[in-house]
């Protein structure tokens, strides 16, 4: 009689464990297998037949120690067929080394020797067992403890003696340590040492709530020794992963040394917080000694998403993620045209925006607890703070050569750090860029709104269309778009340059807002002959403590102590609003504290006389050599004060006369009004109305009725009165309603 099982135990038993088990990452407990089980008899190769009461034993040693041995109740042969019947079977393997204890038992078998089948009538029970100190213990001893044993349990079983194959299609179950499983017929090649589960492929965990495994079809190859399964899926508690194909190649103890998924990878988890992952690709590389993963690598086009109040969408080419012991993940890498978007909740801050990443290569680091604690970029990387909704208005981006962020407890990113060569850009539709670069950028975020703030520091610099900004520090607040400098802060624009101890920039409105000890100097100015106090292409200065200009204007609005000289012409006051354009200002002050400018009157022998005239407010325009003082008006000369409720100067073109550029402008004429009172060392005059022409140095009074009074004349009224303060000439008219009247004193 010739009976083989050739490798039935190792491929139909311990390879279809290897399928279940390297899926969740157990040990295999099979070694390669026994060889052939049963080989020719009788006594030509060395296999012994004894009978005895209850059977025979078939058994077959080799140097001392016995291979395996077959013990069965009963054989039964038929001369007409060829056919062998065993009865009550018990295979017991212990292999060459004497490593093994496993056993294949049944109630019968069949074997056809013209066709060379061996058939099992029905059910058959396969147990594994390792036993690594069989050699040292007497031969056929069974292990002094049984663990970790492999069961299995199947029927139908047919293999044939005379090409190696073996094949069921009956259903087979599988019992391990951690877990359980199925398959729906199995198939066997020896010429290509291959094992087929056909279908309905399934691993559960023992233990409540443990992994399981389900997959189409499994084909298990000796060389390379590797697993393959079709539409495999994986499912624990609140986690799923499906593929098209995985492919689990084992090393030479059949434990998992790598997974490689493909086709329409998923991953998905279903809390605390939902979330999945999609790629072309999944590859697992395991630590073997601790049987644990080391390293899971997606590629191809992957895509995660974490859904809930602030969704996160991540997209890539290649996602690593690096395990430590237990499968305690440390390390997560994202490469080629990584892209990480956030969004925020519309309704959890009305400063709240989306944020997306975009960089080539970014490692995310995690704590002991597992918990997301830092990041970085690998080279150059962007974030944009996109507004909510999409498309309403300018974006913000964050550029630099590296990032850093840290997160907090939940998770939440908290801070950005990025260097060098740090640049924030804003975007609106139909305006130019604005630009701020400098070596560091730092930003802190609300988390789950947005950020709160970005401070860049070390060599700032701002563009905005013509303006330019420098300072050392510059803190940047996303949520009123305003821009901080300080450290030596400097604003160039249009030929206008500024500095002060702080300064504010809007980068959506081009506002600019200067603080504490202002100077501005306006520069590249062209000559207007025409012009008077600002006509000159020397540069205009202003000192302030506060300086205001909206937009790209050429209109500043000076305040606090304010200065404003070219040359030798100042005005002083509270506050005064330039107009770099049309050389003009409007400044304004109080009755206390009020505006201040300085003018010259020429004699006839060209002698400059200075007047200063003082009011509560000042318009002026250079274009019409026109000053206009309200409220409280007063002009001061050498001997000669005036006061009024509103005075207009006006002055002498820079071209006249040769005038040179540093000279003070030059008064020309003076009209007054409302209560008009004009002051001298020996005189006094009182009217509505005045008009001064500086060239004959003339004053012509009228309405109130006017008067003069003077120690030696005594009081002169009329219509009007002119009087020239050269000769003391005095002028009078008079009408019948307002006759002429002089009022003498005489001496008694």
């Amino acid at each position: 009689m010739r009976l083989s099982l050739a490798h039935v135990r190792r491929w139909f038993a311990a390879a279809t464990i290897a399928v279940v088990l390297a899926v969740i990452g157990v040990a295999f407990y099979a070694r390669r297998g026994m060889q052939n089980a049963l080989k020719q008899v009788p006594q030509k190769i060395g296999i012994e037949i004894q009978q005895s009461a209850t059977g025979f034993t078939i058994s077959k040693s080799d140097q001392g120690r016995t291979i395996f041995r077959i013990d069965a109740s009963k054989a039964v042969q038929f001369k007409q067929d060829g056919r062998v019947e065993l009865h009550d079977v018990v295979i017991t393997v212990y292999g060459p080394d004497s490593d093994r204890y496993d056993r294949i038992y049944g109630s019968d078998f069949e074997y056809n020797q013209q066709s060379g089948d061996v058939k099992a009538l029905g059910e058959v029970q396969i147990d594994l067992e390792a036993n690594p100190e069989g050699i040292l213990n007497p031969d056929q001893s069974p292990p002094r403890q049984l663990k970790n044993a492999v069961h299995l349990r199947t029927s139908g079983l047919v293999f044939n003696q005379k090409t190696g194959n073996a094949y069921t299609d009956q259903k087979i179950e599988f019992e391990l340590p951690q877990a359980s499983g199925s398959g729906m017929g199995v198939s066997y090649v020896a010429r290509t040492n291959v094992l087929t589960i056909e279908s309905r492929v399934k691993l559960v965990g023992n233990e409540a709530g443990g992994p399981a495994l389900s997959a189409e079809r499994a084909v298990i190859a000796n060389d390379p020794h590797q697993v393959v399964l079709d539409h495999p899926k994986f499912q624990m508690i609140a986690r799923n992963c499906q593929a098209d194909k995985a492919t689990l190649f084992l090393t030479a103890d059949n434990t998992l040394d790598r997974l490689l998924a493909s086709g329409n990878v998923l991953m998905q988890i279903t809390a605390p917080q939902r979330a999945e992952a999609r790629a072309d690709q999944l590859e697992l590389t395991m630590r073997n000694e601790q049987n644990s993963v080391q390293k899971a690598v997606f590629s191809g086009a992957v895509n995660a998403q974490v859904f809930g109040e602030q969704p996160v969408q991540a997209n890539a080419g290649r996602v690593e993620l690096d395990f430590a012991a237990d499968n305690v993940l440390k390390k997560v890498r994202a490469e080629d045209n990584v892209k990480l978007a956030q969004q925020q909740t519309p309704a959890s801050s009305a400063s709240s925006q989306n944020l997306e990443l975009t960089a080539s290569a970014v490692n995310f680091f995690l704590d002991a607890d597992s918990r997301l604690s830092t990041a970085e970029t690998s080279g150059p990387a962007q974030i944009a703070l996109l507004p909510i909704p999409a498309g309403a208005g300018f974006q913000t981006l964050l550029t630099a050569g590296k990032f850093e962020a840290r997160f907090n407890d939940t998770g939440r990113l908290i801070a950005l750090h990025g260097v060098p060569d740090a640049r924030i850009t804003n975007k609106n539709p139909g305006q130019p860029d604005r630009v701020s670069t400098s070596d560091v950028l730092d930003a802190t975020l609300h988390p789950g709104q947005g950020i709160d703030s970005i401070v860049q520091q070390g060599n700032v610099a701002y563009v905005d269309a013509d303006r330019k900004a420098w300072c050392d520090r510059a803190r940047y607040t996303p949520v009123d778009q305003v821009l901080t400098l300080t450290g030596s802060p400097r604003v160039v624009q249009g030929g206008m340059a500024t500095t002060a101890r702080s300064m504010r920039l809007n980068r959506t409105s081009g506002d600019a807002f200067a603080d504490g000890n202002v100077k501005t100097t306006y520069s590249d100015l062209k000559p207007e002959p025409n012009g008077a106090l600002l006509a000159s292409s020397h540069p205009i200065h202003v000192t302030a403590g506060a300086m205001t200009v909206h937009g790209n204007s050429a209109l500043a609005l000076y305040s606090q102590d304010v200065r404003l000289w070219q040359d030798a012409n100042t005005v002083q006051a509270p506050s005064i609003q330039f107009d770099r354009d049309q050389r003009s200002m409007l400044a304004s002050g109080t009755a206390n504290d009020p505006v201040s400018t300085a003018l010259v009157q020429m004699d006839s022998h060209g002698k400059s006389t200075p007047v200063v005239l003082t009011s509560s407010r000042l318009t002026y325009a250079d274009s019409q050599r026109q000053a206009h003082f309200d409220e409280n008006v007063s002009a001061k000369g050498a001997d000669m004060t005036i006061t009024a409720r509103q005075v207009d100067a006006y002055l002498r073109a820079r071209g006249e006369h040769d005038q040179a550029a540093s000279s003070p402008g030059e008064l020309d004429k003076i009209v007054a009004s409302g209560q008009v009172v004009i002051t001298e060392p020996e005189r006094h005059a009182t009217g509505d109305q005045l008009v001064y022409t500086a060239a004959d140095d003339k004053f012509v009074l009228s309405g109130g009725p006017p008067s003069i009074f003077d120690a030696e004349h005594g009081k002169i009224t009329g219509v009007s009165l002119t009087f020239f303060r050269r000769d003391d000439r005095v002028l009078v008219e008079g009408d019948s309603k307002f006759p002429t009247v002089t009022q003498t004193r005489v001496a008694r």
